[in-house]
């Protein structure tokens, strides 16, 4: 059985990040043969298009690790209604130099949690509209907007509370049908 390698873009650099610990959780969820690779970010410089010929060590890196990949699942928080900087400057690395996107063509999933009621809806709907450019097939529905409430996540990290878990879990076999859908 061949294994099915999940890129994990975390769009947050906090020790303690809430979505940090929702990808773990998400993994934790997946079957054997499935395979969560979180892809460190914290390292890029900021991106300059003068580098495009001479990328970074850690931008080319990141351009494999992408690559490589099945599929790309985007955990992202929300910073004053979007994306972090930190999460779009890893995504215009590894879309440059323009024709030699690293993303395109890679089935995509968008989540997130944030401490407010909205979750992380506006990060995640600037997020999609930026991977429609970057031609990343982005799995729709179910959408998920977590607000983070005493009890989801349980004392060794997974998703504690059962009417969550079933909905995640459902969440993550729809992602992982989604990607399969587009192998080869």
């Amino acid at each position: 059985m061949s294994q099915t390698r999940i890129a994990v873009v975390v769009g947050s650099l906090r020790k303690e990040s809430l979505n940090r610990q929702l990808a773990l959780a998400l993994a934790a969820l997946a079957p054997q043969d499935v395979s969560f690779e979180h892809v460190q970010i914290d390292d890029l410089p900021l991106y300059n298009q003068d580098n495009d010929g001479h990328p970074p060590e850690p931008v080319k890196r990141l351009k494999n690790e992408i690559s490589r990949a099945d599929g790309v699942l985007f955990l992202t928080a929300e910073y004053n209604r979007s994306i972090p900087g930190v999460l779009k400057n890893a995504i215009d690395h590894a879309s440059r130099p323009y024709g030699q996107s690293a993303w395109a063509g890679k089935p995509a999933g968008v989540i997130g949690i944030s401490v407010g009621a909205a979750g992380t809806a506006m990060a995640q709907q600037h997020l999609r509209n930026i991977l429609a450019y970057l031609d990343m097939p982005t799995l729709n529905q179910p959408e998920v907007y977590l607000q983070n409430k005493q009890g989801l996540f349980d004392d060794k990290g997974h998703i504690g509370n059962e009417d969550s878990r079933k909905f995640l879990q459902g969440w993550v076999d729809k992602y992982l049908a989604f990607v399969k859908s587009h192998q080869g």
